[in-house]
């Protein structure tokens, strides 16, 4: 077995790529108020076909005893999704957004691992929530300031449910460094780590040409 840590090699060996998806130019322009207010709407479009993916998943992993460790009810983002995009659309949103491209193979990827891969299943956990209780807090301040949301538009990055992220992510941290996996098995999960910020990457870049297309 491995001497490092599961949370300590995923956070070094992610770190490129995390910063990369981070990085992107449509969350780069958006964080910097360069893209407008049907930007961030399609951004907000887009994360709820992943968390359809990902919480129909989870349901489905409730009974393994190893992703059990890492399931929470306080993390559930799809109600909130849901309340954003009836603030933003309207009632008839579910009938004017669709997949963009990469979104759709990332949901394809989640549907496939999260039926048959304990492993692969926390991998886009891990990746989706514990970036959204780290970077998308600041997500989503800007983009209340930015746009002059108070809470609604933006419930998908309140986790009301979560008093003290920090622990929540140290408490997370610990289970994934408890996983009975051998040394073959933490690799394809960091793999798995690596390929779901290539997606989240893709899929900024999909946002980015549709917003483009859009206005050319």
């Amino acid at each position: 077995m491995s001497l490092v840590p599961l949370s300590a090699a995923l956070r070094e060996r992610t770190r490129d790529a995390h910063s990369t998806s981070e990085g992107a130019g449509f969350m780069s322009a958006l964080l910097k108020g360069e893209r407008s207010r049907d930007d961030y709407v399609s951004l907000v479009a887009q994360h709820y076909f992943v968390y359809e993916a990902l919480e129909s998943a989870t349901d489905r992993m409730r009974r393994d005893p190893v992703a059990a460790r890492f399931i929470s009810d306080k993390l559930t983002r799809l109600p909130a999704l849901i309340a954003d995009l009836d603030f933003l659309i309207g009632p008839d949103w579910s009938e004017r957004i669709h997949p963009l491209p990469a979104t759709a193979e990332y949901v394809a990827r989640i549907e496939q691992v999260g039926s048959t891969w304990v492993g692969g299943f926390v991998a886009h956990h891990y990746t989706r929530y514990l970036g959204d209780l780290s970077g998308g807090q600041h997500i989503g301040r800007v983009m209340q300031r930015r746009f002059g949301f108070d809470t609604n538009g933006i419930g998908f990055y309140v986790f009301a449910d979560i008093a003290d992220p920090a622990a929540f992510k140290d408490v997370y941290r610990d289970e994934l460094d408890a996983a009975p996996w051998d040394d073959g098995e933490t690799e394809r999960v960091i793999a798995e780590v690596l390929l779901a910020y290539d997606f989240n990457t893709r899929l900024f870049d999909d946002l980015a040409r549709a917003a483009d297309a859009a206005v050319a």
